[in-house]
């Protein structure tokens, strides 16, 4: 027991180090000057995330569940949570005048490190007599929230103008899109979410594990591409998706650092409200939660997979993630990700829009570390998405794991297909 204890520590340690090493790959991105821009409106400038992120780990596992003194009250307030508005208006509302400088978020950074190092080499991370603690919860409350700033991070270095970027030398190639097919899935249970014994960790909308019957339905092979797309634009009316730009009568792609010619192959990225409009617009739907989770880990034998492929744990032959690149690649590129009924891509190249609102599953409970991660939430305003991304950690990649965005949010990394 005494290894077991050691070993997870040494394991906590090394992942939060990994973390603050790419946090800082993802700040060299930009400009020193860029750290006041605020690319997306409805987000704070760069200088909030920079101080947030240590700042959450600090007060979330050092102050709130080991009781210690406090780095800087003020600076804690401040960095203490991000926004979620709901309209450009709202997001004013939340704006302020004036940040710290710079050099004075970096102190406060490396005060709240240095704090949160200390803990996780030496103080008691485990304890049955505190909720923040029962199974390490706080310790791994701060590594995946710092997994998911890192993606949403990248959401507006991909907004911020490219004179203000460190660009990365990256190949993009656009293949031939697979032949299209539609996949009968019979009618048959799916599990959503977890049951607390069997995951190191998860979040608290990931619980209790849920079953629920799914009648038969068809799912597309592949995630809708931007070539598909461009039909509904052209010959439906459909409105351009918000990463595409027309530049003398031809359609672009604003990839992370550059502007291409539209890969006709690679999966379209777009709001759940344009994704339902082209899904209508064949006579179809965008996938329900169940209905993903029957797609990506059912079986012709009636069981379910922990992963699309299988039991192997996620690797970069399954699918896009993990940072292997940050912009999509051609739909159908990992035959080794696919599900047992043949559906691509169900995990990587792209979250998967599905029209079920989030809401909590039955058995739900707010967690300990992080009371309010899930609740603001559930309000019918936002959508769960499944899978991940090319930025997602691949220590995200589980079946349980739920996102969610506004329906008419236009800069997150998602796409999907349609279901019948």
């Amino acid at each position: 027991m005494i290894s077991d204890l050691t070993h997870e520590r040494a394991a906590l340690c090394a992942a939060y180090e990994a973390n603050r090493r790419r946090t800082r790959f993802v700040y060299d991105l930009i400009a020193p000057e860029a750290y006041y821009e605020r690319p997306i409106p409805l987000r704070h400038p760069f200088i909030f995330y920079y101080g947030h992120i240590p700042s959450f780990s600090f007060t979330t596992l050092v102050r709130n569940a080991l009781g210690e003194a406090p780095v800087d009250e003020d600076f804690e307030t401040l960095f203490r949570r991000g926004i979620d508005p709901g309209s450009q208006a709202e997001a004013a509302g939340a704006t302020r005048e004036s940040w710290p400088t710079h050099d004075r978020v970096r102190i406060f950074v490396d005060q709240c490190d240095a704090r949160v190092r200390s803990a996780l080499q030496t103080a008691t991370l485990e304890d049955p007599m505190n909720p923040a603690l029962v199974g390490r919860e706080a310790a791994h409350t701060i590594i995946e929230h710092e997994w998911m700033h890192q993606e949403t991070l990248l959401y507006i270095v991909h907004r911020l103008a490219r004179e203000k970027k460190r660009p990365l030398p990256t190949v993009h190639r656009d293949a031939e899109r697979p032949a299209y097919r539609r996949i009968m899935i019979p009618a048959g249970t799916a599990t959503i979410g977890a049951r607390r014994d069997e995951i190191t960790f998860g979040w608290d909308n990931e619980f209790e594990a849920t079953q629920t019957s799914v009648p038969e339905f068809e799912i597309e092979a592949d995630n809708v591409t931007n070539g598909d797309y461009l039909k509904f634009v052209i010959d439906g009316d459909g409105e351009p998706p918000p990463f595409w730009q027309r530049t003398d009568g031809e359609w672009r792609l604003a990839t992370v650092f550059e502007r291409i010619p539209l890969p006709l192959s690679w999966p379209v990225y777009v709001t759940l409200q344009q994704a339902s409009q082209y899904a209508s617009w064949k006579g179809m739907h965008v996938p329900t939660e169940a209905e993903y989770h029957r797609a990506a880990f059912g079986t012709p034998q009636g069981t379910e997979r922990s992963h699309p492929w299988g039991e192997e744990p996620p690797d970069p032959s399954r699918g896009n993630f993990g940072f292997q690149r940050f912009d999509p690649v051609s739909v159908g590129s990992y035959p080794a990700g696919a599900s047992a009924w043949g559906v691509n891509d169900l995990v990587g190249n792209g979250w998967e829009w599905t029209s079920t609102p989030f809401a909590p599953l039955p058995g739900f409970r707010p967690m300990a570390s992080y009371p309010v991660y899930s609740t603001d939430f559930f309000d019918d305003a936002h959508y769960v998405m499944k899978g991940a991304s090319p930025v997602t950690h691949e220590g995200m990649v589980r079946r349980s794991f739920r996102n969610w965005f506004r329906a008419d949010y236009p800069y997150v990394y998602a796409t999907f297909r349609c279901a019948a």
